[in-house]
């Protein structure tokens, strides 16, 4: 039965009876649910609470509703296997129930950033035991996790932000596990791609993800001229301070009239979606480079020809990859390979700004 010892006047009515069984309940989950113990009388010494039970004789604790994620035994619901979990990208209520449950019901968790994914945790008082995995150890924790997962435990898989796997660590380890005939199981989530695609009023139905680029500006230079030659959104994700580099490497290839979005610190104070042109977008941050991970959008081709670069764009484009190091040659040949422009053109260019360099490497063939 339920005692209240000294409760002010006040009428409480049941339209079904509840019958009671044994056990306490939480005092204060039960406060969070019925309105009229949230108010200014209420004191917590004042009140014995037991816990009731259905007609069925079910036991309910108030507060442990569909709303609060149940705890699975390790060994009841959840099989063993690799769960990969996503988690906010910022606001740390953007994750689902289901996230909760396997974080608390996992052996252990693996986590990109311990003291990172710490904050999360403490947050939703979960106790799981965390192991740092990230790109600099992936290759030595590999087997470590196998071996466990082998043995019949739970692990977790997080990132330091979204999905994991997706540009962060766990993409070999779910290849590792797969190939092992264990069980991979994703437990969807935040994505700063999806989330920033949704809303930047680009096209949706076909996208390119491209991620981070390389760091070698060879690389960068081929993967951007591949990009702006498609016909689908185009999506990089950029670090802060490179966002000038980008910009500038961008408008080589893709010209300064594509269209682009910038999405900043999405679902943070401080989220900011920025639209314009490449061109305009290389003026508006000239000036400050923006905080926080960057996602970019940019349209693609919309004509069924790519407008060809002017004979100074070339010629930048030529000595930029002389400069860094590449033979004249091969110059032409990748400048060649990104725009409309036939190698002969290019070739033809190449000789004339640069035809002392080429018979320099004439003479020493």
């Amino acid at each position: 039965m339920m005692l209240i010892r000294r409760l002010p006047s006040m009428a409480i009515s049941m339209s079904t009876e509840i019958p009671f069984c044994s056990g306490a309940t939480s005092l204060v989950r039960l406060r969070n649910q019925i309105p009229f113990l949230r108010s200014s009388f209420f004191s917590p010494r004042k009140f014995v609470f037991l816990s009731f039970c259905t007609a069925s004789g079910s036991r309910i604790s108030a507060g442990e509703n569909d709303q609060i994620p149940q705890e699975s035994t390790k060994t009841g619901k959840l099989k063993p296997g690799l769960y990969l979990v996503g988690t906010p990208i910022g606001n740390l209520e953007d994750i689902t129930f289901r996230a909760l449950r396997i974080l608390k019901s996992a052996d252990v968790i693996l986590s990109e950033d311990t003291r990172h994914s710490g904050k999360l945790l403490q947050y939703y008082n979960i106790k799981t035991p965390l192991m740092s995995y990230h790109k600099f150890n992936e290759a030595q924790r590999e087997q470590v996790v196998l071996k466990r997962l082998k043995q019949g435990e739970i692990v977790a898989l997080i990132s330091d932000a979204g999905t994991p796997g997706i540009s962060d660590p766990g993409m070999e380890l779910a290849k590792l596990c797969v190939n092992e005939n264990i069980l991979v199981v994703p437990i969807p989530g935040p994505c700063a791609l999806i989330s920033a695609l949704s809303v930047s009023g680009l096209a949706t139905d076909e996208f390119t993800f491209v991620g981070f680029l390389p760091k070698h500006s060879g690389s960068r230079r081929k993967r951007l001229m591949v990009s702006a030659d498609e016909a689908t959104t185009q999506i990089f994700y950029v670090p802060p301070h490179k966002l000038s580099q980008f910009l500038e490497e961008s408008s080589s290839s893709f010209g300064d009239a594509r269209q682009c979005v910038i999405a900043r610190e999405m679902t943070k104070l401080h989220e900011e979606f920025w639209r314009g042109t490449i061109g305009e977008a290389k003026k508006a941050f000239s000036l400050h480079q923006p905080k926080g991970e960057l996602t970019i959008l940019i349209e693609g081709r919309t004509n069924s020809r790519v407008e060809p670069p002017s004979e100074i764009q070339l010629e930048h484009e030529l000595r930029d990859l002389i400069l860094r190091g590449e033979s004249l040659s091969t110059a032409v040949k990748l400048v060649a390979g990104g725009t409309s422009v036939s190698r002969k053109t290019v070739y033809s260019l190449a000789l004339r700004k640069f035809g002392k360099q080429l018979e320099v490497e004439d003479e020493s063939k």
